[in-house]
Order: C-alpha cells, then sequence, then structure tokens
C-alpha cells in the first residue's frame, strides 16, 4: 500500500467516522488550504518586488478582465457550496455529504469549486499585474490540486461511492467542461 493509498484511507476513515473527529478535523484542512493560497499569492509578489520584470502596470483593459475573473471565479467557488450543505456536508474531504452530489456545476465539472478558485487566482495575478503569480504560482497550485485530487480524494471517493462514482468520473472531466450536461451525447 503506498503512502497515497494510506493518505486517502485516513481521509476515508475520517470522513466516515466519529462526529467530533471531523468536526477538529474540517476546519484544520481549510486553514491549511487556504493558507497555502495566501502563500502563493505572497510568495508571487514578494518574487515580483525582487524581480520587477516579472511585475506589469495595471492598465484599464486589465482591470475590466480581472474583475470579470474575480466575480466568477467567486461564484464558481460558491455556488456548489450551497450543494454541499443542501446534501448536509461540506466542501472539505473530512466532512462530506453522505452521497455524491452530481447536480449543478457538478453536473458539467468534478470540481467546480478549484475550477474557481483557478480563476480567481488568475484573476488576482492579473489585477496584481503579476506575472509570477499568473504564469508561475497559479500553474503550480493547478498542478499540486491535480496531483492531489489523483492521488487521493479520487482513491477515497471510489473506495466511498464505488461504481457510482467510477460512473461520474467517466462521465464528467475534472475541470474543462464539455457544454453538455453530464458529458451526454
Amino acid at each position: 500500500m503506498s503512502i497515497w493509498d494510506r493518505y486517502a484511507d485516513f481521509v476515508y476513515r475520517v470522513a466516515t467516522g466519529d462526529k467530533k473527529r471531523r468536526m477538529l478535523s474540517t476546519p484544520l484542512a481549510l486553514l491549511a488550504f487556504f493558507g497555502l493560497i495566501v502563500l502563493f499569492v505572497f510568495a508571487s509578489l514578494w518574487i515580483d518586488k525582487q524581480l520587477p520584470v516579472l511585475h506589469f502596470d495595471l492598465a484599464w483593459w486589465n482591470l475590466g478582465l480581472s474583475i470579470f475573473m474575480l466575480v466568477l471565479g467567486w461564484l464558481i467557488m460558491f455556488w456548489p457550496v450551497i450543494d454541499f450543505f443542501r446534501a448536509r456536508g461540506t466542501p472539505v474531504p473530512f466532512s462530506p455529504p453522505p452521497k455524491l452530489i452530481t447536480t449543478g456545476l457538478y453536473a458539467y465539472v468534478r470540481n467546480p469549486m478549484l475550477l474557481g478558485m483557478f480563476i480567481f487566482l488568475l484573476g488576482l495575478g492579473i489585477l496584481f499585474g503579476s506575472l509570477s503569480l499568473v504564469f508561475i504560482f497559479t500553474p503550480s497550485f493547478i498542478v499540486l490540486n491535480v496531483l492531489y485530487l489523483k492521488a487521493i480524494e479520487e482513491r477515497e471517493l471510489e473506495k466511498k461511492f464505488g461504481d457510482e462514482y467510477l460512473e461520474y468520473k467517466r462521465r464528467v472531466p475534472m475541470f474543462i467542461p464539455r457544454l453538455r450536461r453530464g458529458g451526454k451525447n
């Protein structure tokens, strides 16, 4: 059993185990995730200061583009949270809903909240005039999340929901929507 399998098993045990443990783990996981995002943003701003060539000035067009991306990313990130609360869970893997959510934005992409976060980070990069956030840190954040999803979260969901998740995973893309509900022809 690999380290990833053990961690996926740990997430599964916490998510299906004691409510007190889930209540303690959920805010810690949220803090770690958002702490990583803040770290990436501040690291990019620090690098921009050290290497001024990685910074560009704000113009009217990139202000408009950044505001559009920030609003779009925010909506895509937080709209699915409603689905989680309706299903009596949270988006945090340690306190998930008891059933697989496949409606709303989840009918089009398996990870709409992360897609929204990626768009939001790109919008921040444009707003701050940070080439390092746009071309280094956001792509690095995307790669880290894809690796986590493939190595941990998808394994845990396969274990929890079995064939239902495997069929959903086959039909619905990870991030880029097919623009047809559930990927059906």
